[in-house]
Parts: structure tokens; sequence; C-alpha cells
């Protein structure tokens, strides 16, 4: 198996009340996250990247995509260094956010994720093992365009 690419998105996604989805990772347990994942390709265009993951993991494949234009930079976690090439430590997280009606349908990938939940947003930061996802969720308010009286 080729090794991942140290690149990846993290999409929050949520409703327009800010319900926010998250998942439970298979491995390990009580990992809840929003949906991640590497690029498959170099120059595979980041919102290409959101939109496979997205569908992947959660079988959403409509909504509102936004590019946040927010980029982090993390130290890989051991568990997971393995999957990368020898020598690469770090990983570059695109973040965006895509926007669902609430009750949209989701469908999870059993090999990655065991279980869905909707929460309010500032609920669903404090439920990420992630420091970045926690943050991406906590920006979401200002995210939004603002709507009009």
């Amino acid at each position: 198996m080729p090794f991942k690419i140290p690149e990846s998105v993290l999409v929050v996604i949520h409703t327009p009340a800010l319900d926010v989805l998250l998942i439970e990772r298979v491995e390990p347990p009580g990992f809840w996250q929003s949906v991640t994942g590497a690029k498959d390709h170099a120059d595979e265009p980041w919102t290409v990247t959101a939109w496979r993951e997205v569908a992947e993991e959660t079988g959403i494949r409509a909504g509102s995509l936004a590019d946040w234009e927010l980029e982090n930079v993390y130290e890989i976690y051991p568990r997971w260094a393995h999957r990368y090439a020898p020598g690469v430590t770090h990983n570059r997280e695109r973040v965006f956010g895509l926007t669902v009606p609430a009750g949209t349908p989701v469908q999870l990938n059993p090999r990655e994720h065991r279980a869905w939940r909707w929460l309010p947003w500032q609920q669903a930061a404090d439920a990420c093992f992630s420091p970045s996802n926690a943050e991406a969720i906590l920006q979401l308010p200002r995210r939004l365009p603002r709507r009009q009286p």
C-alpha cells in the first residue's frame, strides 16, 4: 500500500441551525471527529478531496461546500506515523464547511466509523478528540454568511 500524502482535508458538516455531524472512528473507539482524509495524489484539488471524503465517510453527496481558506499544520499522531513515508512527521490540513439540510441521511463506511451524531456546535467542539477539529467547529458561527434581517 502506498504511503499517505501528508495533505488532508477537514470538513465540518453542519445544518443551518449549526448542528454539527460528528462520526466516531472504529479504531480507537471514542475518537469523535468531523470528516477527514488525505489527498489521493499530490495534485488533487482540495475541493475534490473534500467531496470524495464526505461521500466515502458519510454517503452525503450534496450541500453547500465552502473552502474556509484555513490550513493547520500538526504533528502526525505516533499511532498513525507508519502510514506516511519515513521522515514525514507533520500533516497540512485544509478546512472546509459543508452546509446540509437538517435530517440529511448519513451512511457510514463501517471500515472507518462506527457511529454518528448531530450535536449543537459548542457541544460538538467539546466532543472532538482533535484540537484542530474543535477549533474549526468553534469558528463555525463566524464562517457563515451574514443573514439579512
